[in-house]
């Protein structure tokens, strides 16, 4: 080929397509540090963007989990509520009855204390009935056993049991109808609800047991949401100061490939002085 063609600028070529890679990782650099990240699509490094692409699934996955073993939580808690006021209430219906026993206590006053005996047994009922969450209630005759997914395929799930706390039921085995007339019929009561406060306490025990595990698994969710967030970060996020440098070198690499460019598309206008 001819050294000094006009036909043909071999200069001119090269450094165009010097220019041209230089824009184009001065284009890839400053994509990286508007995004912050090195991989940004399959094409910048498949098998690294789908490992990312999978982590990232299973986070956000882990939300879905945790809001799982929150309302599982709240459910609990609600229950957890209506039972520590069953149980203040079978209190003070003890106290109720004791005082009802005493045989020296004239029919008037027996039936005062009667009548507040049975406002407090109707409010247990009411207290149960109501204690829903989401149109869930662990406490009433017949509750529900909250489930609550624990990993992110949805393969495993902590369980917390029902309490039935409602009146006439295994926990608290005083019936809806209860109320006495006489010292005799209230004494009667008294082992009824001592035995009833115990199983109601014994209620809230598993409740509380299951709400801490809840709880627990939580943490652990969100540790384990951390560390995946971390991992993602470490195979696709950008060394910003390193990103910068390489910026910096690519417009100086840039600049000095338009000046060789233009230095090499002026070799004919030179050629042209040789006919003068």
């Amino acid at each position: 080929m001819a050294l000094n063609s006009i036909n043909n600028n071999a200069s001119a070529m090269a450094a165009l397509q010097n220019l041209m890679n230089t824009q184009q990782d001065l284009n890839k650099t400053q994509n990286v540090i508007s995004t912050g990240k090195t991989i940004n699509s399959a094409k910048d490094n498949g098998a690294v963007w789908s490992i990312a692409q999978t982590m990232q699934g299973k986070v956000t996955a882990f939300d879905a989990v945790k809001d799982s073993l929150n309302r599982a939580q709240s459910t609990i808690d609600v229950a957890m509520s209506a039972g520590q006021q069953v149980s203040d209430l079978l209190t003070q219906m003890k106290a109720k009855v004791l005082a009802a026993s005493d045989t020296s206590l004239d029919a008037t006053s027996r039936t005062a204390l009667n009548a507040d005996f049975k406002s407090l047994r109707d409010q247990i009922g009411k207290v149960v009935a109501n204690a829903d969450f989401n149109g869930v209630n662990m406490v009433k005759s017949g509750g529900i056993t909250v489930y609550a997914l624990a990993n992110d395929s949805g393969s495993t799930r902590m369980t917390v049991a029902a309490e039935d706390l409602s009146l006439g039921g295994p926990n608290v085995t005083l019936s809806a109808t209860a109320s006495f007339n006489s010292a005799t019929s209230a004494s009667a009561y008294i082992t009824t609800i001592d035995q009833d406060v115990t199983n109601v306490n014994t209620a809230l025990t598993n409740l509380g047991t299951g709400s801490n595990a809840l709880a627990d698994h939580v943490k652990f969710v969100k540790n384990l949401q951390n560390s995946l967030t971390t991992g993602i970060s470490n195979l696709v996020d950008a060394d910003m100061a390193s990103e910068s440098a390489t910026l910096q070198a690519l417009q100086t690499k840039q600049q000095l490939g338009v000046q060789a460019l233009s230095i090499a598309n002026q070799s004919t206008s030179i050629m042209l002085s040789l006919f003068r």
